[in-house]
C-alpha cells in the first residue's frame, strides 16, 4: 500500500520596497528589510517555498536632483549608492533571494513596457495637458487640500508648480472593485488602521493620475515610453512594476511570464508587499489599479510599516543623514553587532505606531536581553551539564515534574504563538512569545535549584553505608519524605551551584567559567575539591562536625544538630542524623537513595537532576530554533553550543553576547 504524500505547502513570495538611492540607506529602511526576512526566513523553516525580493528604484528625479548637486554623472551616483543598500545582506544576516535594480537589469524593462502596452490595450491610458503641485521628495502630485499649511504631509517642503501633458492612466475606473477585494479579505491591508484609510480615500473618489514625465523634465533618465519618446514613464510606474518584472514578466512570447512569474505571482501562493505608511496609496490603491487594467494577479497581502524617528523626526535619507552613523544600518553594525541591531528592530519597534530610536535605547535592549538575559541563561544551562555531569547531557525525554511544567508548556507552545503573531505582522508580539522560554526557564532554575540537588547527591555519595540489620518488609514507608541535605543552608559546604548566584564569573585558573573541581582565581577548591578532601576526624576517631562536609544545618531524629558519621541519639550511624518511619537510619540521602527511584517510582536525587538539567538543555535548543528568523547568527551559535560534540560531551561554555558600552 502506498504511503499518502504531504501536499506541498503553497509558495510564499515576499518582497521589500524599493527605495530611491540619491543617497545611502538609513535605519528606516533597514527596519523593512529586517521585518522582510523574519517572515522569509520563519515560512522556509515551516516547509513553504519561499522567494524573498529586494531592490533600488535608480530611475527617479531625486537620483538625478542628488547627481547634479555632487557634480557627478547620475549613473556613477546610482552605482554608488545602490551597491551600499546590496551590500546590508552581510551586515543584517538578510537572506533575500534576488535584488533588482530598475536602471540596469534587462528584466526590468521588458516587464515595464509589457505592463505598459497590456493598460494601453485595456484603454486605460490617454495623453492629456495637467497643471499641478509636484513634490519631488514623494514623486507625486498633490491637491491644494491634501497639502498641510502649504507643505508636503510628507516631507514638509513646498510643492513646485508643474504643467505639462502627459500620459494619464484611468484610475476612476477601478474604485468600486478595489473597494470590494479590500472589504472582502481578498486584497488585505493591515493594520486596520491604514486598511481604514485606504478605503476613506476610496471612498473620497478616486482620480486619474499621471504616468509619464516629460523627458526635457526627467533630464533624458528614465524609461521611454512605448512608442511615444518624448516621454519617460513615471518612476512610480516604473518602480512598482519590479514585483513581476524581477519574475520575468513580459519575457515570454506575446508579453507574458516565464516559470518564476507562473510560480510566485501567478500560482496559488501568498504575494506579500512589505511597504512604509508614507507609500500606502501607491501599493493599496495605485498598483492593484493597474494589475486590474493589465488582467494579472493581485497581491495578496499589503503589510504597513510606520517609522522610525530620531528626536521624533521621521528617519529619511535626505533628513535622517544629518543624524550621520546613528542611522547608518552598516556603522550601527559595525559598532554593536548584527544580533544587537536586528534584536531592536524587532523587539522594541511596536506593529502600530512610529519609534523613536537612540543608541541608549539599543545597547540598553541588547544587554538587557541578550547578554544578561540569553547569553546567561545558556552559560548558566550549559556550566551546570559541564559540573555535574562531565558535560554529558542526560537522554531527553526526562519526566516533567510540577517544577518544571510550566517551562515545557513554554516550549511546546512558543512556536505557535510565534506564528500567530507573525501571521498578524506583529514582530514585537513574536519576539516576546520566544522570550517567554527564557523567562520560564529562569523560574525553573530558580524553583529547582540544581545546585541543591547536586549538593544531596554528592553528600550521598560521600556518606558512609548505613548499617540496617533489619530491613523491614518490601514496601514499607519511603523515606523522601524526610528533607534531605539539598536543605542545607549552609553554602561554604555544598558543591558550587553552577548557575546560583554566588557562583556567577567564576573562572578556573585556565580562565575559562568555573567547573567542579578546578580552583578559583583565590585558589580555593572548587566543589569536587571541597567533597573529596579527606574529612577530619575527632578524638574518638569519629569524623569531625567542623569538617564534614555534610554535618551542617541538620538536626536528628531528637531535633538535635546532626554530625555525619557519629552516632545519633537512638544510636544508629548518623549519615543524615534522622531515622525513617521504622525506626532505620533514613535513607534518603544513602549512596543507593540517591540514584535510585523510590517506592513509589519517583527518581531519586540523581535522576531528579538529571531531569531538570534534560528540560533547561532542551529549552536552550528550543530557543535556537525560535530565534533563527530572528536572529540567525545567534541561534546557531547557541544551537551549537547546546549539541554534544562526537564524544557525547558539549562543548565547553563560552561566551555568546558581549556586554556593549555605551559610547
Amino acid at each position: 500500500m502506498t504511503a499518502a504524500r504531504t501536499p506541498a505547502k503553497p509558495p510564499y513570495y515576499v518582497t521589500t520596497t524599493i527605495p530611491y538611492v540619491n543617497a545611502r540607506p538609513h535605519l528606516g529602511f533597514a527596519l523593512e528589510l529586517v521585518r522582510a526576512d523574519v517572515l522569509a526566513r520563519h515560512r522556509r523553516l515551516a516547509g513553504h517555498p519561499v522567494r524573498f525580493l529586494s531592490g533600488t528604484d535608480d530611475n527617479s528625479l531625486k537620483n538625478v536632483l542628488a547627481a547634479e548637486a555632487e557634480g557627478v554623472p547620475v549613473q556613477q551616483l546610482v552605482d554608488r549608492n545602490a551597491a551600499a543598500f546590496a551590500a546590508l545582506r552581510a551586515p543584517l544576516a538578510l537572506s533575500f533571494d534576488d535584488f533588482i535594480r530598475t536602471s540596469g537589469d534587462p528584466r526590468h524593462r521588458t516587464g515595464v513596457e509589457a505592463l505598459w502596452r497590456r493598460c494601453a490595450a485595456a484603454g486605460d491610458l490617454y495623453r492629456k495637458h495637467y497643471e499641478g503641485l509636484y513634490c519631488v521628495g514623494c514623486e507625486q502630485f498633490w491637491t491644494p487640500e491634501e497639502l498641510v499649511e502649504g507643505r508636503c504631509p510628507e516631507h514638509g517642503t513646498v510643492p513646485r508648480p508643474v504643467a505639462e501633458e502627459n500620459w494619464f492612466f484611468r484610475l476612476s475606473r477601478y474604485g468600486d472593485r478595489l473597494r470590494a477585494l479590500i472589504t472582502s479579505g481578498r486584497l488585505r491591508v493591515e493594520p486596520a488602521a491604514r486598511r481604514n484609510e485606504v478605503l476613506a480615500l476610496i471612498d473620497g473618489g478616486l482620480h486619474d493620475f499621471s504616468v509619464s514625465r516629460s523627458v526635457a523634465r526627467a533630464r533624458g533618465w528614465g524609461i521611454p515610453v512605448p512608442d511615444d519618446p518624448d516621454q519617460v514613464v513615471y518612476v512610480w510606474w516604473d518602480a512598482l512594476g519590479n514585483y513581476v518584472t524581477a519574475l520575468g514578466y513580459g519575457s515570454a512570447p506575446e508579453g507574458g511570464g516565464g516559470d518564476a512569474y507562473e510560480r510566485w505571482w501567478a500560482g496559488d501562493g501568498r504575494r506579500v508587499h512589505l511597504v512604509g505608511k508614507g507609500v500606502v496609496r501607491f501599493h493599496a490603491v495605485y498598483w492593484p489599479a493597474m494589475l486590474l487594467s493589465a488582467g494579472l494577479p493581485l497581491p495578496t497581502h499589503v503589510l504597513v510599516h510606520d517609522y522610525l524617528t530620531v528626536d521624533g523626526r521621521k528617519i529619511s535619507k535626505s533628513a535622517g543623514t544629518a543624524a550621520g552613523s546613528a542611522v547608518d544600518p552598516a556603522q550601527l553594525v559595525a559598532a554593536y553587532g548584527t544580533d544587537a541591531v536586528r534584536w531592536w528592530l524587532l523587539r522594541d519597534v511596536p506593529r502600530v505606531g512610529d519609534a523613536d530610536f537612540t543608541v541608549e535605547r539599543l545597547i540598553a535592549r541588547a544587554n538587557s536581553d541578550l547578554a544578561g538575559g540569553l547569553g546567561n541563561l545558556v552559560h548558566r544551562v550549559v556550566t551546570m551539564v559541564h559540573r555535574y555531569r562531565g558535560g554529558r547531557p542526560a537522554c531527553t525525554g526526562a519526566p516533567v515534574s510540577p517544577d518544571t511544567a510550566p517551562l515545557a508548556a513554554a516550549c511546546r507552545t512558543a512556536g505557535d504563538r510565534v506564528t500567530d503573531a507573525l501571521a498578524r505582522h506583529d514582530f514585537r508580539r513574536a519576539a516576546a512569545a520566544v522570550w517567554t522560554i527564557l523567562e520560564e526557564a529562569n523560574r525553573c532554575i530558580e524553583s529547582t535549584r540544581p545546585w541543591e540537588l547536586a549538593e544531596a547527591e554528592a553528600e550521598a555519595a560521600a556518606a558512609p553505608p548505613a548499617a540496617d540489620p533489619d530491613p523491614g518488609p518490601a514496601g514499607s514507608p519511603d523515606s523522601a519524605e524526610h528533607a534531605d541535605a539539598a536543605a542545607s543552608p549552609d553554602s561554604a559546604s555544598r558543591p558550587d551551584p553552577a548557575g546560583s548566584p554566588d557562583s556567577a564569573g567564576r573562572l578556573d585558573a585556565a580562565g575559562h567559567p568555573g567547573v567542579a573541581g578546578g580552583p578559583d582565581l583565590a585558589g580555593n577548591p572548587g566543589p569536587v575539591g571541597r567533597l573529596g578532601a579527606p574529612a577530619s576526624l575527632d578524638s574518638a576517631g569519629r569524623p569531625d562536625p567542623a569538617g564534614s562536609p555534610a554535618s551542617a544545618g541538620r538536626l536528628d531524629a531528637a531535633g538535635h544538630p546532626g554530625v555525619a558519621g557519629s552516632p545519633d541519639l537512638a544510636g544508629s550511624p548518623a549519615s543524615a542524623g534522622r531515622l525513617d518511619a521504622a525506626g532505620r537510619p533514613d535513607a534518603a540521602v544513602s549512596p543507593d537513595s540517591a540514584a535510585s527511584p523510590d517506592s513509589a517510582g519517583n527518581p531519586g536525587v540523581a535522576g531528579r537532576l538529571d531531569a531538570v538539567l534534560a528540560v533547561l538543555l532542551d529549552a536552550c535548543r528550543q530557543l535556537a530554533d525560535q530565534l533563527a528568523p530572528f536572529l540567525p547568527d545567534a541561534a546557531a551559535r547557541i544551537a551549537r553550543q547546546c549539541t554534544p560534540d562526537a564524544d557525547g560531551v558539549l562543548p565547553r561554555p563560552a561566551p555568546l553576547f558581549a556586554r556593549i558600552e555605551l559610547p
